[in-house]
Formats: structure tokens, C-alpha cells, sequence
């Protein structure tokens, strides 16, 4: 530690809180990611950390000086292992609406999602680069899209938290043992178990880099297409195999017919709707907005985020919680000009 770190900790270690959120903001940003990863919720990962940095700031006492950051990650990743032993995570079954799980407001899904009830969308203005160790096996981008954080949620908490700490932070067999308080040989097996495990992802040809005109271009189609309720070009934008999910809801739809029918389905399809972008778990993301037939505003319908591969869209992920978008800095409710 500098010196300067040192007199900070010495502050917060006599109760100065802030000192304490001085001495924790370079890891913040990057420790509420971890979390999300374990746990596929960004609202539970925020009050998760919450109560982690707590726990901190009261065991500050006990925090020998060194290695900070890896003493905050062993705080953290056991506080959410702590959560997931509790009686939040049920079986999804008991959780999911009584509805018949194949269809989602009146329409036959193509099958049942897989996908965890609980995820959610992970804005990309508060993602941050953990500087992973040289073991890791994903990049930032990778090991926050949603596809890899849905996968992470079938593993179970320990092997979980194990692939967290090795592939994605890059921690030694021996550094996660001590956040883990069990032994490098627990940790390697774990990891072997994990990685086996572990859902195979989408084997993408061509992913256009965040924000570059490749990418923009096809977002651009998209959009239009869907201003303009244009099914053809909805179509055409869509890869043969693409899937639309809803979490929470079970529904799955697959291939641009059964998406196109789906979305055609919707309430707002055929009136005039407002369309803005976001970023959202490193992936293009379009917040859409219906126009209220009394009022001169819109009103936000939902978040939908967008996998690429090549030139054209190959998963979308509804979200339709309108608080989600506290988070990204989107309001509910427009005024229409």
C-alpha cells in the first residue's frame, strides 16, 4: 500500500466513512460485475455488495494491510454464495407464472427457455475492466454478455464462483483457495468440474467491435425495420437461427417466422413507437417506447438487447421491467414533441 492508501485506511479504520468509500472506489465498479456474474440479477448484485462492503467497512480491524482487492473479492464472493444458500433461489418452477410455460401473451413459444427467471440486464456505463490475471480465460466483453451470465446461472454456487475467480479474474489455484477458505486441490477440481459444465456458447463467425460502424449498421436495420413494422426486413436482419427469450418469462421463440409472429403480437405493433439505444452487457440494446392514447407522452414498453453475429441479429433479449431502467439513466415516460 502507498502511503497515502495507508492514512486512508488508517481514517476508515476510525470510523471516517469517508475514507472507507475513498479507499474501495477503484474496486467497486468491477466487484458489483463479479457479483452479477453469480448471481444473473443486477438488483440483487447491487444489495448484495451493499451488505458486502458493510461487512468491510465493520472488519476493517481484522484486514492485515495487504492485497485489498483480493480481500474485498473474498468478502464479496462469499456474501453472495451466503445468498445463494438461501431461500431466494427456489427451483424455478415455484417461481414462474401460472400460465402455461409455452406461451407468453397468448402466443405458442417455440419451446420452453432455459434461461434463469432472474437475469437481468447489466448496464454497459457501469462496466469496468477487472485488469484480469494472465490465467484468465475471457475478456471483460465475453464474460459479461448475457449468453455466458445465463449459462453461469445452471452451475452450482461453488463451481460458479471457482470459474468467477479463475477464467474471469484470473486468481491462482492457491489466491481463490484463501477467498474461498478451502484448498488449491478443492479449487482444481472444482474448475474441471466447471468448465465441463459449463453451457457451450454460440459459435459466432463475425462479431462487429461495441460502437464500430459494422455494428451500427445493423443495429440501424434493425431499428428501422421495427419503426416501420417492415416483417421483411425484420426477416432479413435476423439469422436463420435466431431466438428470442423473455426473462421471466419461459417462453422461447426460434427463427425469424416465429419471432416476426411474435412481435407482430404485441400491443404497440402497427402504432407509431420511439426507439432509443443503449449498451447493455457489452451489447447493443434498444429501449422502445409506446406513444399513450391520452396522454402526449410514450411510455417505455421494454428493453431489448442484441446479439450479433456478422451482419445480422442472432439473439434478442426482452426485458420488461420498466425499473430496469433506473439503472441505464432511461426514463419511463417521454414527452412527445
Amino acid at each position: 500500500m502507498t502511503e497515502t492508501a495507508e492514512a486512508t485506511l488508517a481514517l476508515a479504520r476510525a470510523g471516517d466513512g469517508d475514507a472507507f468509500r475513498e479507499l474501495v472506489a477503484p474496486y467497486r465498479a468491477e466487484l458489483l460485475a463479479h457479483c452479477y456474474r453469480i448471481l444473473g440479477s443486477f438488483h440483487d448484485a447491487e444489495d448484495v455488495l451493499q451488505e458486502a462492503l458493510l461487512a468491510a467497512w465493520g472488519a476493517l480491524g481484522r484486514f492485515d494491510g495487504r492485497a485489498l482487492r483480493a480481500w474485498l473479492y473474498r468478502i464479496a464472493t462469499n456474501r453472495c454464495l451466503n445468498y445463494l444458500r438461501g431461500a431466494s433461489r427456489l427451483p424455478q418452477a415455484a417461481e414462474l407464472p401460472a400460465a402455461r410455460p409455452d406461451q407468453f401473451m397468448g402466443r405458442t413459444a417455440t419451446s420452453t427457455s432455459p434461461e434463469p427467471w432472474w437475469l437481468e440486464p447489466f448496464p454497459d456505463t457501469l462496466l469496468a475492466d477487472p485488469a484480469p490475471g494472465p490465467e484468465a480465460r475471457y475478456d471483460t466483453r465475453e464474460s459479461i454478455a448475457l449468453s455466458f451470465v445465463a449459462g453461469l446461472q445452471h452451475l452450482p454456487p461453488q463451481q460458479r464462483a471457482v470459474l468467477m475467480l479463475r477464467d474471469v479474474l484470473g486468481f491462482s489455484a492457491a489466491e481463490t483457495a484463501d477467498i474461498l477458505d478451502t484448498t488449491p486441490t478443492a479449487v482444481n477440481s472444482a474448475i474441471i468440474r466447471a468448465r465441463a459444465g459449463q453451457r457451450p456458447q454460440r459459435d459466432l463467425h463475425d462479431v462487429p467491435l461495441p460502437n464500430s460502424p459494422a455494428e451500427t449498421a445493423v443495429v440501424e436495420r434493425f431499428v428501422d425495420a421495427l419503426e416501420h413494422f417492415d416483417v421483411d426486413k425484420l426477416v432479413a436482419v435476423l439469422t436463420d437461427d435466431a431466438r428470442l427469450t423473455m426473462p421471466p418469462e419461459p417462453a422461447e421463440f426460434h427463427g425469424p417466422p416465429a419471432i416476426t409472429r411474435f412481435l407482430r403480437s404485441l400491443p404497440f405493433w402497427g402504432q407509431e413507437i420511439k426507439v432509443v439505444r443503449t449498451r447493455a452487457n457489452g451489447q447493443p440494446a434498444l429501449v422502445y417506447y409506446a406513444a399513450d392514447p391520452v396522454c402526449p407522452i410514450w411510455r417505455a414498453v421494454g428493453l431489448l438487447a442484441l446479439a450479433l453475429d456478422g451482419d445480422q441479429v442472432c439473439a434478442l433479449t426482452r426485458f420488461g421491467e420498466a425499473g430496469l431502467l433506473d439503472h441505464f439513466g432511461l426514463p419511463r415516460v417521454l414527452p412527445r414533441e
